[in-house]
This record gives structure tokens, sequence and C-alpha cells, in this order.
């Protein structure tokens, strides 16, 4: 089998390499492409080195997979021809996540959507993977009427100029800026863009994603989005109000057999889940369980995730995964 990598040597697509490799396609021929800058360049994989090759090289070699980590435009321009060669595309950008025609997947969820002539598989944001992971079982039991969620995003999920920010800050250092103001000793609520209804893309991706995801329109939400000073991952404060009464015992057991998720709620020793110990697993981790006591049938919960890991590559190649075992055996 061979398997392309557009994107191969930017952060998510550096993790991406690493979770391949420990996912077993270190066997599979690899094809690194990237952009014209980087064509040439010599890069690692499963103990071998390849050569970046162009975009259009990858495409003539018509791998049988190839994951995208490249931003929507290259995957806009490149994706239909890469489909068109027989290649299923694992898109990791926003670019087709919003298509009605293309499945957008959590493997654990929703992997059953794929089908076998789907050749654009779009991989979702990186706040909605990890909380979907969480709100699945308990959706399917009780029913989400609705949700009000607030994110605080690593800036990870900017990419590696925000991180050289970050450190140059906190270094007391010139650098160049991925934001707008300071994010060392500061927070701000903006990620993605803002739209001329108030909130930003990030905000509306984890509205629309999560409806899609969990195949319900019904399901009312809000979002805020903030980015705080942080590598390790994103976290989240999630308040579910359901259809009907739950038992908050059911709800602890729920999610202990969710596959992917780990509970991580006893606070009488101080144990929740925080980016520290998120950062470089594939697990959920869900904490902070209990009742908002200020309505009726609705949930607290706390939801942190290592957005680089399960949020984008890991997700992104258990895609992978699902399609060689299903379809390319």
């Amino acid at each position: 089998m061979k398997i392309a990598l557009v994107g191969a040597t930017g952060l998510v697509g550096g993790v991406m390499r690493k979770v391949l490799e420990e996912r077993g396609f270190g066997q599979h021929d690899f094809i690194p492409a990237a952009s014209s800058r980087s064509i040439g360049r010599e890069i690692e994989f499963a103990g071998k080195m390849f050569r970046m090759v162009s975009v259009e090289d990858a495409i003539s070699a018509a791998p049988d997979i190839a994951i995208f980590s490249a931003g929507s435009g290259p995957s806009l321009q490149y994706a239909p021809q890469f489909a068109a060669k027989g290649t299923v595309v694992i898109d990791n950008s926003s670019a087709w996540r919003s298509d009605p025609e293309i499945p957008l997947v959590v493997p654990e969820i929703n992997g059953d959507v794929i089908k076998s002539t789907d050749k654009i598989i779009a991989n979702p944001n990186c706040s909605t993977i990890q909380m979907v992971m969480a709100l699945c079982p308990l959706h399917k039991k009780y029913g989400i009427k609705r949700l009000v969620i607030s994110t605080y995003q690593s800036v990870t999920g900017t990419g590696m100029k925000a991180v050289n920010q970050l450190r140059k800050e906190r270094a007391g250092e010139s650098c160049e800026k991925a934001y707008p103001y300071p994010i060392d000793m500061n927070l701000f609520p903006h990620g993605g863009t803002f739209e001329d209804n108030g909130y930003t893309t990030e905000e509306i991706k984890l509205v629309n994603e999560t409806r899609k995801i969990l195949r319900d329109n019904d399901i009312q939400i809000t979002a805020t989005v903030v980015r705080v000073p942080v590598t390790g991952g994103h976290s989240e404060a999630v308040n579910v109000e359901f259809r009907q009464e739950f038992d908050l015992d059911e709800v602890y057991d729920l999610l202990r057999n969710m596959p992917g998720v780990q509970v991580q709620d006893d606070p009488a020793r101080n144990i929740y889940p925080m980016p520290l110990w998120a950062e470089g697993k594939d697990d959920v981790f869900v904490g902070r369980i209990r009742r908002d006591f200020s309505q009726p049938n609705t949930l607290n919960l706390w939801v942190v995730g290592d957005n680089l890991r399960k949020g984008a590559a890991t997700n992104a190649v258990q895609i992978a995964e699902l399609v060689r075992n299903k379809f390319l055996k």
C-alpha cells in the first residue's frame, strides 16, 4: 500500500508521521509532500530517510491514501485531483467539513458513515473531536437538548509560529507574532476569524460539526473560544442540558465504558484533567462531572485532550486504518 502525507513538515504533519509509525503504517510505501520551498528536503519516517516531493508528484504516484495537513487552500485545490486518481483523501483542514456529501468522521462514533465510494473524508476540528468523544454515549442515552461550551485552547492549535511566540515572550525575546496581542501571561477570546454575527469561525465549527457527527441538527449550541498560553492540549468547560433526566452514577459508567475516554475525577485528591497530563496521549480525559443545580436535566463536564494527537493526527490515522481495513484489503 502507498500512503502520502501532504504537509509532512508542519507541526501537525510531524505528529502525524509519529502516529503513523506507532500504528504500523511504517511498513507501507511513504510519500511525503509539501510546498515548493520544502521539495528535496529529507525527513525521517519509520527509521528511513525520505525526500520531499511536490504535491503534483504525489498525485502522479496514485497513493491508496493521502492524509492532508496543509490548510484549506491546498485541500480544495489538490484533494479532488487525488480523488480522481482513486486515492482516498483524509483532510485535516476545514475545507470539506461542512459539505453534506463529505463524511465528517470520529471513528469511535460514526465510522459507519464512510462508504467505499467516498474519496474525500473530513477530519473534524480538534475541539470538536474531544468534546463529542465525551458527549456521544451521553447523547445516545439521554438525548442532548443544549450545549454551552467554553474552550481554553492551546497555542499549538495555531501552529509552530504561535508556539515560538509563547516561548520567545516567556524568555523576554522579540519575535514574529502569530497573535495580535501577547499570549504569555495573557489569554484572549479570539480563535479563528470574526464573522458578522459576532462569533468566530472556531466557535461556529463547534456548532456545525457537533450536530453533523452526532447526527442531530436539533441540538442547540453556543460556544466561546479562548486562546490560552498552554502547549499541552485543549480544555473545555461543557454545560449539557439533556432532554430527559439522568443518573449521575450512570453518567460515570457511560463515560468509563466509552473507548478512548478516561475519567479523571477525584476532587478530594485534586485529580481532574489538565493539559499537563493529556499531552502526548491519545485518550480524551473527562472530570469535574457534576449536576448543574440551576436548572433540570443539566450536567457540567471538564474535557481535556491533546489537540495534536486525538484532536488531529491520531483521529486522521484512525480513519486511515478504518479505510484500509474495510476497503483496501
